[in-house]
């Protein structure tokens, strides 16, 4: 423990001491009241900063966190992330000066969601990094760090790990739903992210609104006292999902009053209370379901939050206190987000190699229901930006130095329904050389529950391409012209490939989308992302949305062939993975091995590749996943030049998670294979490098 913990615990004592139980109950509240006689202002905890600082005015808006994932470049996420506290502090320094304490004014943000993206169906899962526990960890960490600063004695802007735990839909029961998970799934699958948010310093947990396990996770004395407290040895504070402890006697029907429900929460370990049930705790108190000591542990670990960020000193006095409104949406930022999307984009079909194309003389028509829609560049939980580039405007923007080439736009489709008509814009695109074709979801189709005004509740009823797109698709395709399907989601889409002669996955790409869109067309830059979720063939190859077993689920335990896999994406140039070298061929528990894996560049254009590392056992037990992501590293590479890239992998990277939930080391024979995405059965697709493999032996 640090002199500067030391004197603040000392203070706090002495503030929790000099308070009543009214006062300390409501500092344990989302909108918490000031204690103006012990210095204690004022404070909103509620603030969002997903992919940018959100909901409250100006800012940059990066790329859909599911997109970050798709760069699998955890330093990336660390540098925006760091941009987007920046932006809070800077947000926040003009808020005090207005001496605005209201919501989304201050500097605890509820991000990252680090749930796993399990089913494609659940509208929230554009808010995850994707389906895989290692790579969530990776990014989530990275996250983490780039909000909250290098010293952990005083916070750049506080982060939180939502939503604790087994929580990803269906939307509509999330009030409801008791998450029957084994407890195999649950170690594996549901919380190493978790722990490595935690192991990582993240000052907050915020718990699901669902029940796990029986328990609901905002009241639950196995994820919030076993887990979280004793075993992992968090020491930050737990907020609820937004009336959460509400649902407890609403809902859940597991208590039978306001009283009980607070008193199970903060007896439990949930500190603060995003919502309106936390008042009842006096009661509670008074009543003997409370004791008020479990009061002074959440007010204390609440209060040293605050200390951490500087709320007990004049603003100021802050290192950040120069950061203002000049600082927000910044140049650099702008191009960060620009960097961001680029880099995010997925190549999932390039025919012939139509793309990129030529500055050479041509007639380019854009058409279709994303490429002016602003809510594709939006997603959820968004600030606002004066210049959001939409497909079309960056296409047009690109052209404007290119002699000879015209961009025109027809929309052709709509988004949330058939076309009363088509008219004559079929038939447009027989006269132009190439067809850009915007098409997919956007935020009012898939989201959180309430929000998406096109979905009934978020989520979706199936994965397939809405069946009136697909229509107008094919009937583009059948006149003959060139197409270049362009398609926005948060999350896997169902088509038949064939739909289109090159194929971009452009997520939800930010205020930048357009300007990056019309790089990666016209070979500026090079596509480079990557799947952070599975594919799948179609809906009917899913489990039931309200299963939260894993088999049959993710790359790692699916049974039907996707349509792309986990990992997957292509380039313009091609990439060869010549060999993997291991340092030991054999290893004992507690040992590791060196991993060198060696790619050429074998294609024409410098450019990024991720070099993914699996680690499988050559004869799997029935329960054992098919693979599992290990390690990745996205690296550079020019034209004609060759890159070693060396990795670590301790003994834990081949544990396996028995059915007890218990990492245990079998010994046998494990395959590490090194390639361009997971070594499943889906590889007979065009322009995959074809994986290296290596045996090695645990004795």
């Amino acid at each position: 423990m640090s002199d500067i913990e030391k004197e603040r615990l000392e203070e706090i004592d002495a503030m929790v001491k000099a308070m009543t139980l009214e006062e300390k109950v409501s500092l344990m509240l989302h909108d918490s009241m000031a204690v103006d006689r012990l210095g204690i202002q004022q404070y909103n905890w509620w603030n969002e900063c997903l992919h940018g600082v959100a909901r409250s005015g100006l800012a940059t808006v990066f790329p859909q966190a599911i997109a970050l994932a798709a760069t699998f470049d955890d330093n990336l996420a660390q540098k925006e992330a760091d941009a987007i506290s920046t932006e809070a502090r800077a947000k926040h320094n003009e808020a005090i000066k207005a001496n605005l304490r209201e919501q989304y004014r201050g500097l605890t943000f509820w991000t990252p969601n680090i749930n796993i993206f399990r089913d494609p169906r659940w509208g929230r899962g554009m808010e995850t990094y994707g389906e895989d526990p290692y790579l969530t960890s990776r990014m989530g960490v990275a996250f983490i760090k780039g909000l909250q600063g290098d010293d952990p004695d005083n916070l750049k802007v506080a982060a939180c790990a939502k939503h604790y735990a087994v929580h990803s839909g269906p939307e509509k029961l999330r009030h409801v739903f008791n998450a029957k998970v084994s407890k195999k799934d649950l170690w594996e699958t549901y919380l190493p992210a978790f722990k490595a948010a935690v192991d990582a310093g993240v000052e907050s947990v915020m718990g699901a609104y669902n029940r796990t396990l029986d328990e609901p996770c905002c009241g639950s004395k196995f994820l919030l006292q076993d887990v979280l407290r004793d075993k992992w040895g968090f020491k930050g504070h737990v907020v609820s999902d937004c009336w959460a402890v509400r649902d407890f006697h609403e809902e859940h029907k597991i208590t039978a009053s306001p009283a009980e429900s607070a008193a199970l929460a903060i007896s439990k370990g949930c500190d603060l209370n995003c919502g309106c049930t936390y008042p009842a705790a006096v009661e509670a108190v008074k009543s003997g379901l409370l004791d008020e000591s479990k009061i002074d542990e959440s007010v204390r670990r609440l209060l040293m939050t605050r200390f951490k960020l500087g709320m007990f000193e004049p603003n100021d006095k802050s290192r950040w206190s120069n950061l203002s409104l000049k600082d927000v949406d910044s140049p650099e930022h702008r191009a960060l987000a620009r960097e961001v999307a680029e880099k995010s984009f997925v190549l999932l079909k390039n025919k012939d190699q139509l793309l990129p194309l030529s500055n050479k003389p041509k007639r380019v028509l854009v058409m279709g229901p994303a490429s002016t829609d602003i809510n594709a560049l939006f997603s959820n939980y968004y600030g606002v930006n004066p210049r959001m580039v939409t497909f079309v405007e960056g296409l047009v923007e690109k052209s404007r130095n290119m002699s000879g080439v015209t961009i025109d736009y027809v929309q052709g489709c709509l988004m949330y329904g058939p076309n009363t008509q088509n008219g004559w814009t079929i038939g447009e695109v027989e006269h132009v050389d190439v067809v850009v074709a915007c098409f997919g979801l956007d935020n009012a189709m898939e989201g959180e529950q309430g929000e998406s005004v096109a979905s009934h509740e978020g989520d979706r009823d199936y994965i397939e391409l809405p069946p009136w797109q697909l229509e107008y698709l094919k009937a583009m395709h059948e006149r003959g012209t060139p197409i270049v399907l362009v398609l926005t989601a948060g999350s896997p889409l169902a088509f038949p490939p064939d739909i289109a002669d090159a194929i971009l996955y452009a997520w939800y790409p930010g205020e930048e989308g357009g300007t990056a869109l019309a790089n990666i067309i016209f070979g500026d830059s090079v596509p480079s992302g990557h799947l952070p979720v599975t594919f799948p063939a179609a809906t009917s190859d899913l489990p039931p949305f309200e299963d939260y077993a894993m088999k049959g689920r993710t790359y790692r335990y699916q049974e039907k062939k996707p349509l792309y896999p986990f990992g997957f994406g292509l380039s313009y140039t091609k990439f060869d993975f010549k060999e993997i070298k291991l340092s030991a061929s054999k290893i004992k528990a507690g040992e590791g091995v060196d991993v060198e894996v060696l790619v050429e560049n074998t294609g024409k254009y410098d450019a990024d590749e991720v070099v993914q590392l699996y680690v499988s056992k050559e004869k799997r037990n029935a329960c054992d996943p098919n693979c599992s992501l290990k390690n990745f590293r996205r690296v550079h590479i020019g034209a004609g030049k060759q890159e070693r890239l060396s990795f670590r992998l301790d003994s834990s990277a081949f544990e396996t998670i028995n059915d007890d939930g218990e990492s245990v080391l079998e010994k046998g024979v494990y395959l590490l294979t090194a390639g361009d995405c997971a070594p499943v059965d889906a590889l007979e697709r065009s322009g995959a490098a074809k994986a290296v493999s290596s045996r090695l032996e645990l004795v």
